[in-house]
């Protein structure tokens, strides 16, 4: 199964959502994109929910020698999440990500004053809190930012995304309330492979997203 592109994974995802809107499992719903691929995907569920969307900015912390290689994220003022077994696995510590570290922190913040405009952060509390993404491979980055959601005591918080590895849906579970994933392949290997078209968004494309739901 492969989607053609972002909104049209979000329009199916919005249709088993809204399914569980009907059925009362999502009062007052608020819609929080990872962007900036996610950002796609959540404007077409917080149309179909007739829900606020906003955005969290999540970055995800590479290998020193190779960035592609996710050792950890970020959300927020949050210390990093970091996957220990990973940094046992390639000999790295907590001290030699540092300059890494510094540098998705601030890439971090350069996104949240540019996607906020001089905005206020949503507040969470007491709401349904449904965390959208274009995909799952490890789920390093959605683990992260459900972890920030959670401490800012909302209702109930759910995952959701159109594709996901078995494995990073399995993680998830312990993490948010409900996860709500339409494919889980078994031959993951990459989000883009489920994707027709998998250009890379832009900031310019997030803010527009923004702006048709402010």
């Amino acid at each position: 199964m492969r989607f053609h592109d972002r909104r049209q994974a979000g329009r199916e995802l919005a249709e088993t959502l809204r399914a569980r809107q009907r059925e009362g499992a999502l009062p007052d719903p608020l819609v929080l994109a990872l962007p900036r691929g996610g950002v796609a995907v959540a404007s077409e569920v917080a149309g179909a929910l007739d829900a606020p969307l906003d955005v969290l900015v999540v970055r995800k912390i590479g290998a020193p020698f190779q960035e592609e290689y996710g050792v950890g994220a970020m959300a927020g003022d949050e210390v990093p999440l970091l996957d220990e077994d990973a940094l046992r696995h390639l000999g790295l510590s907590e001290a030699a990500l540092a300059p890494v570290i510094e540098r998705e922190r601030g890439e971090l913040r350069r996104r949240e004053r540019l996607y906020r405009q001089g905005r206020p952060a949503p507040d969470l509390r007491g709401r349904t809190v449904i965390v959208v993404d274009d995909g799952l491979a490890t789920g390093s980055t959605a683990r992260a930012a459900l972890r920030f959601v959670r401490r800012q005591a909302p209702e109930r918080v759910v995952l959701a995304a159109p594709v996901c590895s078995p494995e990073a849906a399995e993680l998830m579970r312990a993490e948010a309330d409900e996860v709500i994933c339409l494919h889980q392949p078994a031959a993951f290997m990459a989000v883009g492979l489920w994707y027709e078209n998998f250009d890379q968004l832009t900031d310019q494309d997030v803010l527009k997203a923004l702006h048709v739901r402010l």
